[in-house]
């Protein structure tokens, strides 16, 4: 029964379904039409790569080296932007050295360290990436370590003196035109100029290959036991600015103005590589000479000159290369010598003896005044590094005479005063007295009792007048062949030298060049007889 005749029917369940299902439809498309297409779902991205380990583990302490390589190792293949290599940073005045990706392994040459000090090296957010697709980047990563303790400074009676380590040297050899490698003439400075400066660039400048642990093994192998290294600072010490300048012959040459030299910090990257070929000699349990080399000599670019103003112009910059040295190296073994300077000579470059270059081949105050600075010198360098501490305290040094020069011949009235006049900085002990020594192979039979009378100069004036052991730093036959003449020399001299018990180092050509590189012997006769004495 209906109560309004002619209203409306209620609707049925069909007809209710329906009319949802119109609206819901109708809903959608507002929804479409008034918003567009649906939107679209943000895929999710892939974790960024995962750190497995690391190689030492972090947090490693009692770190004795002075370099430290830290492999990052993930779960998965990585690979770094050129950017984020540059991103990776250490503390504590060390240094990034060289950074590379290689498979699932990050690895990070740290350079600079000393002794008693942490460091944290940083991976900022970013550095390693994946290969997956849409792979996040890594977040931030830190590796901590530390370094051992500076060991205790040594009793003094607990190293072996001078004397003894002079006799226990045996022969040795140089190192020579590697580290000492440098530019030389102000007026034209190539290696600056013309190369990227790197360690590499110097050492290899002069015609030799990079150094390598194989050639001091070789050496050690054979029976030497010492090796000298000889290093050039100034190019690598504070800023070195070259300019083009226009030489006689009209062309532009590299020129230095010593006058803009300006700072004292060594380069850390090069006493990195000093200290890494260093370490090849100390490794091999011979003794090490370290020296500065081609700062001084005749050269336009050297800068150490034997004269009283000319040790007041530099003694601020001298002292301040011989801390950074000796702090460098303050915690090595008594095995490694500082050597003051190489062949340091008067505003006049004489050699032979103070002022021999003067117009009238001697001038009293000129001399006077070079054998006063050398033995400034000599004093600056001893004090400086007996305050660094630690072995430097005890530790043999070696102080060269007036241009290294030995006081042989007899052809002038002068020629010993580079003896005469040479004044210990310290008492006897410590610290030892080096001269040079070059001879003509081919003029031995001429020569020999020249030879002689040298032992007996410098046993007379060095030894027995200071108390201190004589090392001859340099010696040669100016022969770079093995010819027979050079083999006879190098035998006789070597014999004399280990009789007077004198150290004496050949300069360089036993191995040299690419022989080097292999390395080989390029005088192997003249070396089995310079250590025939001593087998």
């Amino acid at each position: 029964m209906y109560l309004c005749k002619g209203g409306p029917k209620p609707a049925t369940a069909k007809q209710m379904t329906l009319k949802s299902s119109v609206i819901k439809g109708l809903a959608l498309l507002l929804a479409v039409f008034s918003c567009g297409k649906p939107a679209e779902e943000t895929p999710v991205q892939n974790a960024a790569p995962a750190l497995v380990s690391t190689d030492p583990a972090n947090g490693t302490s009692d770190w004795t080296a002075s370099s430290i390589t830290v492999v990052f190792s993930f779960d998965q293949n990585i690979f770094c932007t050129p950017e984020g290599l540059k991103m990776v940073t250490v503390d504590g005045n060390a240094f990034i050295d060289k950074v590379v990706s290689a498979g699932a392994d990050l690895k990070v040459d740290v350079g600079g360290l000393s002794r008693g000090k942490s460091y944290t090296v940083t991976l900022p957010a970013g550095t390693v990436r994946g290969y997956r697709e849409n792979q996040k980047a890594s977040e931030p990563i830190t590796f901590r370590f530390s370094t051992k303790e500076p060991d205790p400074a040594p009793d003094p009676g607990s190293w072996e003196d001078a004397a003894s380590a002079v006799r226990n040297m045996g022969t040795g050899w140089n190192l020579g035109n590697t580290l000492d490698t440098n530019s030389g003439d102000a007026d034209n400075m190539w290696i600056e100029a013309y190369t990227d400066r790197t360690p590499t660039a110097y050492e290899t400048g002069w015609g030799q290959p990079v150094t390598t642990r194989q050639l001091i093994h070789m050496f050690k192998e054979a029976g030497f036991g010492a090796i000298r290294v000889p290093v050039t600072w100034y190019p690598h010490m504070g800023t070195v600015t070259v300019t083009m300048k226009t030489g006689a012959d009209g062309k532009e040459y590299p020129h230095w103005d010593k006058s803009t030299w300006t700072g004292y910090d060594v380069d850390p990257v090069w006493m990195a590589r000093v200290r890494e070929i260093v370490d090849y000699v100390m490794a091999e349990g011979m003794y090490c000479i370290l020296n500065v080399h081609h700062d001084t000599g005749a050269e336009s670019a050297a800068w150490l000159v034997a004269g009283e103003q000319d040790y007041a112009a530099v003694r601020e910059r001298y002292e301040a290369l011989w801390q950074q040295i000796a702090t460098a190296f303050k915690d090595y073994g008594p095995r490694l010598l500082f050597e003051s300077y190489n062949e340091m000579l008067d505003p006049y470059d004489s050699w032979c003896f103070a002022s021999f270059a003067t117009p009238d081949r001697y001038d009293a105050e000129v001399a006077r005044s070079a054998y006063a600075g050398i033995n400034s010198y000599a004093d600056s360098f001893v004090r400086t590094v007996r305050a660094t501490g630690g072995g430097n305290a005890v530790r043999n040094l070696i102080v060269n005479t007036y241009g290294a020069c030995s006081g042989d011949g007899t052809w002038n009235t002068h020629l010993k005063e580079p003896l005469t006049e040479f004044k210990l900085p310290e008492n006897p002990g410590h610290i030892a007295v080096q001269v040079h020594s070059y001879w003509e192979a081919d003029k031995f039979a001429e020569q020999q009792a020249d030879i002689d009378r040298l032992f007996r100069n410098l046993d007379e004036h060095i030894v027995r007048r200071l108390g201190v052991p004589v090392i001859i730093g340099e010696w040669g036959g100016g022969l770079g062949e093995d010819t027979d003449a050079n083999v006879r020399f190098a035998g006789y001299f070597s014999e004399k030298a280990k009789a007077a018990g004198v150290a004496a180092l050949y300069w360089m050509g036993l191995s040299d060049r690419d022989d080097r590189a292999v390395p080989r012997w390029t005088m192997p006769r003249t070396k089995d007889a310079i250590l025939k004495p001593y087998l």
